[in-house]
């Protein structure tokens, strides 16, 4: 029961909320049902349901499609720099892992051969994975690489970071990258792969990695907004007042 108070009922509600996700459960761990808090608190389904909203806009709840509420786990953030996802997250104290959901060879499209320095048409590994940490899905990313520098690149294992494949079998190693950043909604496709709702934030990279002969490989990553975070240092330029 909540106590009577001048304050609305779903601001009351929104503070136990609070204190039992901080006092009692764990990140990832899902919170009662609205039956359950209806029932508990004495209150109204569109009473929990404001006081779950106002909570998972301030970034303490997340709704995963098809489970349910749960408790927002802390983000993973990474300064930006070159390395694989897999080392990135290892750094990081995480287990990375991969879900490689397709790699065919495909005839590049007019923006991935002017980033690779190709011409459109011409034969390009595409390499699409799922990348989780802590069997979490964290990102969904699709990448080409110009057949013509890896020919048997879809017979080598591609669950681990590929960055160690061109290094080892090649002797390709990607020295610097290119990297454009956006945001975008999910949509139903990629709301789907990393369970996340059709609206949440996405954080999306297109980068374009290079060896010293010159462009290598294209990927498109697609991270959640929920679990990822971007920090930098800035210097003041020469010309700043």
């Amino acid at each position: 029961m909540l106590n009577d108070s001048l304050l609305p009922k779903h601001v009351q509600l929104r503070a136990a909320l609070l204190k039992t996700i901080e006092d009692e459960l764990q990140p990832g761990a899902m919170i009662p049902s609205e039956r359950d808090l209806t029932t508990r608190y004495d209150v109204s389904r569109a009473t929990v349901r404001a006081a779950i909203s106002s909570l998972v806009n301030e970034g303490r709840l997340t709704t995963v499609p098809g489970r349910g509420t749960v408790v927002t786990r802390p983000r993973v953030e990474s300064n930006l720099h070159l390395a694989s996802f897999t080392q990135d997250m290892r750094q990081r104290g995480h287990r990375p892992s991969t879900e490689v959901l397709s790699a065919a060879v495909v005839e590049a499209g007019e923006a991935t051969a002017k980033a690779l320095g190709i011409s459109p048409g011409d034969s390009v590994w595409e390499i699409e994975r799922l990348r989780l940490a802590d069997d979490e899905p964290m990102a969904h990313e699709v990448s080409w690489y110009p057949e013509a520098i890896v020919p048997a690149l879809g017979d080598e294992d591609l669950s681990g970071s590929i960055y160690a494949i061109l290094e080892a079998t090649y002797g390709v190693v990607i020295t610097d990258a290119h990297q454009t950043t956006w945001a975008e909604q999910a949509g139903h496709t990629y709301a789907h792969l990393l369970e996340v709702g059709e609206t949440a934030p996405v954080m999306v990279f297109d980068r374009v990695g290079s060896s010293h002969e010159g462009p290598v490989e294209q990927t498109i990553s697609r991270y959640r907004g929920d679990r990822y975070q971007l920090s930098m240092s800035l210097q003041r330029g020469p010309s700043a007042r």
